[in-house]
């Protein structure tokens, strides 16, 4: 597959990725700007380390140097963080010329198939994930789930403690649960 086929490709996948996918879900405009740059850039330098005499070790640690620093430098969800790292990988593929020639647009669409199920808002309907900071301090973790419930009209699934500040009475959770 030529160069411009795999920009082509790779170009079609990130704005379905971007446009399709993530922004439809999510509206966050500096995420679609972070997938589209990341992957152009990815792929960018994938490219020329191919045609360089460079190793790829030296090329994906480069990559996972990029990463990181962008990754740290704003807290970011799960689902960024699979957004983020999927343009990544799509950039990667679209700079790399692999055999046979179909490897390339087929895992990229499986990347895409993949976030389009698995991140899909049909799937797990009705579960919320919440922070809660409650005005009461409770150790009784029966008393905290019936008050969570009752305030969330909700069936709670899972509660993690995060804090409990016996001198403000206050507790904060991640609380996940289902409204019926």
């Amino acid at each position: 597959m030529s160069e411009a086929e795999l920009l082509a490709i790779d170009l079609a996948a990130v704005a379905l990725l971007a446009f399709g996918l993530y922004f439809p879900r999510y509206h966050r405009r500096d995420m679609v700007v972070a997938i589209l740059g990341i992957n152009i850039g990815v792929m960018a330098v994938a490219t020329a380390l191919v045609n360089a005499e460079v190793s790829a070790g030296v090329g994906l640690g480069l990559f996972g140097v990029l990463s990181i620093i962008r990754l740290r430098s704003e807290e970011l969800t799960q689902p960024d963080v699979v957004f983020y790292f999927v343009a990544i990988a799509m950039g990667v593929l679209g700079g790399i010329p692999i055999e046979p020639s179909w490897y390339t647009p087929a895992l990229m669409g499986a990347m895409l198939i993949a976030l389009f199920i698995g991140d899909h808002p049909a799937l797990f309907r009705g579960m919320q994930h919440h922070q809660v900071v409650l005005d009461k301090a409770y150790t009784d973790r029966t008393a905290l789930i019936n008050r969570l419930e009752s305030d969330l009209g909700a069936d709670v699934k899972r509660v993690e403690i995060k804090r409990v500040d016996l001198v403000r009475n206050r507790t904060t959770v991640e609380v996940r649960y289902r409204r019926g």
